[in-house]
């Protein structure tokens, strides 16, 4: 059975995934106004089951926007109508011949955490990109941490800014528990780590695909949905960045992925 990233669905969620149940409510606690709907819909995200956390908004279930994101200037980008294809943000980390990121992880999240971390680097250090990773204990550039308490969300990240990557994903470690497995949680945190450095979903035309029910199309977007070149038209049903997954599933990078992260970086 495939699984949601919202943890308001209360079953084997996991949480990097855009996907929310058709039939779950509105949120009314902290209220977003309409204005904030209407400017997230307005730049290519899913304006449904929006949720206004410190310093902005969380939608999809596990992007974060800021208040300057909604009301900066938005570039229009022509987009390639198709199922499920490889989709970048207009904004990625600027590197030059080759740049190194550094990542640290909060003592706030259990010590077994630091594996999957260390699987992350070794995944995408493998694909020998002008980008490199490292964990350091100091200095980063990109802090897993954990998630606040009753975070309705398993991770969350969100898109570069200013050429940096975003610089925190938040891990939901109450839920996901002190060992929920290395390879199953390196797949949720390279995904979430592949957000900070600027990719949205796999199946942006069609969350349906990865998350089942009914056709979820994220929206016309005037940013941050840039179809990546040589990623396929058709299901790519072992993506890292599909924006569900099975309870436990280990999802690697597959070839398209391969093609998307040479492609950028």
């Amino acid at each position: 059975m495939r699984r949601l990233f919202a943890l308001a669905a209360l079953a084997a969620v996991f949480g990097f995934s855009s996907c929310q149940q058709e039939e779950e409510e509105a949120i009314t606690q902290n209220e977003v106004s309409a204005d904030a709907l209407s400017q997230i819909a307005a730049m290519g995200f899913s304006n449904h089951n929006v949720q206004r956390m410190e310093g902005g908004y969380l939608v999809e279930g596990d992007i974060m926007l800021s208040e300057s994101d909604l009301s900066g200037y938005h570039e229009q980008k022509a987009l390639r109508v198709g199922e499920s294809e490889q989709y970048r943000t207009n904004n990625l980390v600027s590197v030059g011949t080759t740049r190194t990121i550094d990542i640290a992880i909060s003592t706030s999240l259990p010590s077994s955490y630091v594996a999957a971390i260390d699987e992350v680097i070794r995944r995408y250090n493998a694909e020998n990109l002008k980008l490199n990773f490292r964990r350091v204990s100091s200095g980063y550039d990109v802090l897993f941490t954990k998630a606040p308490s009753g975070a309705s969300y398993l991770a969350s990240a969100g898109f570069p800014s200013g050429g940096n990557p975003y610089n925190k994903v938040q891990v939901n470690s109450a839920y996901l528990g002190s060992n929920p497995g290395t390879s199953y949680l390196a797949t949720i945190l390279a995904h979430e780590l592949g957000h900070c450095i600027g990719f949205r979903h796999t199946d942006y035309m069609d969350r349906s695909y990865s998350c089942g029910g009914g056709y979820t199309n994220e929206g016309a977007s005037t940013v941050g949905a840039v179809y990546i070149p040589g990623t396929p038209s058709g299901p790519d049903p072992t993506s890292w960045m599909l924006a569900c997954i099975g309870t436990g599933q280990n999802r690697p990078f597959n070839s398209n992925d391969r093609v998307a992260l040479n492609y950028l970086y």
